[in-house]
């Protein structure tokens, strides 16, 4: 997915300077397929274009900005505008000033914030969530795979730094230990401060381990997991062009996540857009990759409607090991809308998913369900 982000401040309409058009940034700081424009007075920048104010690390703690205005007290008003150069599409989103900002080990990390969309989070200028349509993506990484399973108990989380998937996760009573392995604790403690829910972290039953997520799984006990959400970044950027996290999407990497799944273990892992043409070739590669070598019984995409991502929709590939597992009866259902009234009669309801999702969220335009299944595909159940 090839992204272009701008950034404007007010109505200023001078570019102050062009990143990656003279000094490209490396794979490791950035995704080589988002280039940064800066106009009016600098908020955020890189590559030589100096910052307002230097973010900074100490001891290991995340320093933010003094405030979110200019001289003269003037709120800043940014424009964060994300396009996807494969389709022509682009998309723009008002923001204030960052409220925080730091360079971690890993990546340029910020936190603006929206009139409507809340808090912002944007790491290496890619924006990763948002409170206000957080949950559609989050909600349904997380209790698609878990109420997929009959009674999981040991759950894995593979990225996912904001902290969401896993609030998501322990709203499941069954739950009793969850590890959740990212590479960046810079992220982590942004989140855990800036968002309501950074308190996650705090739960008895999370083991946060700051590593490299492929060689942990390559590590992990067989059969261990009840229930693995991978949520990452995407593997390539523009001219497919591999970016460091495509390791997740490997061959060898899936077959390390259904080593590492119990008998009725299920994956669930972010599995991009429908509109765009390569984004649809990497599913079909996956899905192959999943049915074919790494063996698991079933594999479908579902879909899911977020406004602040690119074209508005995303999807994920849910993986069951076992073919049965993934069998969505009626036995099943009764049994996934009573777990549900469990968390709302607990006080930790959802905001976007619900238990007719687990069935219609697999529901998709015909001419994408023939080219993701073929010929084989059922429309008319």
């Amino acid at each position: 997915m090839c992204r272009l982000f701008v950034l404007r401040e007010g109505a200023y309409a001078l570019f102050l300077c062009v990143l990656f058009l003279s000094n490209p940034v490396s794979a490791a700081s950035s995704p080589l397929s988002t280039a940064y424009l800066v106009s009016g007075n600098l908020t955020a920048s890189r590559n030589g274009c100096k910052p307002l104010q230097a973010p900074i690390l100490i001891n290991g703690i995340l320093n933010p900005l003094s405030n979110g205005t200019i001289d003269g007290g003037r709120p800043r008003n940014i424009q964060l505008t994300e396009k996807v150069s494969e389709i022509g599409f682009s998309q723009t989103i008002e923001v204030s000033a960052p409220i925080f900002e730091a360079r971690s080990e890993f990546q340029h990390i910020q936190i603006y914030r929206s009139s409507h969309f809340g808090k912002v989070l944007v790491l290496d200028d890619v924006l990763q969530i948002t409170e206000r349509d957080g949950d559609s993506y989050n909600e349904m990484m997380a209790h698609m795979p878990m109420m997929a399973h009959p009674a999981p108990k040991k759950v894995l989380i593979i990225g996912g730094g904001d902290g969401y998937v896993l609030s998501e996760v322990l709203k499941h009573p069954s739950v009793e230990h969850v590890d959740h392995v990212d590479l960046d604790e810079g992220v982590i403690k942004a989140c855990e401060k800036y968002f309501s829910w950074g308190s996650a972290w705090a739960d008895p039953r999370v083991k946060l381990r700051i590593e490299d997520g492929a060689l942990f799984v390559r590590n992990a006990p067989k059969g261990f997991y009840d229930v693995i959400v991978q949520d990452s970044s995407d593997p390539y950027g523009d001219d497919n062009e591999i970016l460091p996290s495509s390791v997740l999407y490997s061959s060898e990497h899936f077959s390390h996540l259904y080593d590492a799944l119990s008998e009725n273990g299920v994956l669930n892992f972010q599995a991009e857009s429908l509109a765009i043409p390569s984004d649809v070739n990497g599913i079909l590669d996956w899905r192959d990759l999943l049915l074919n070598e790494a063996k698991f019984g079933d594999v479908r995409y579902g879909t899911v409607s977020i406004p602040t991502y690119p074209t508005g929709q995303i999807g994920f590939l849910l993986c069951s090991k076992n073919k049965e597992t993934a069998l969505m009866n009626e036995e099943k259902m009764a049994i996934v809308r009573e777990r549900f009234l469990e968390i709302v009669k607990s006080g930790k309801t959802t905001t976007y998913y619900h238990p007719r999702l687990q069935k219609s969220s697999f529901d998709i335009p015909l001419a994408f369900g023939k080219k993701i299944y073929g010929e084989s595909f059922d429309f008319f159940d």
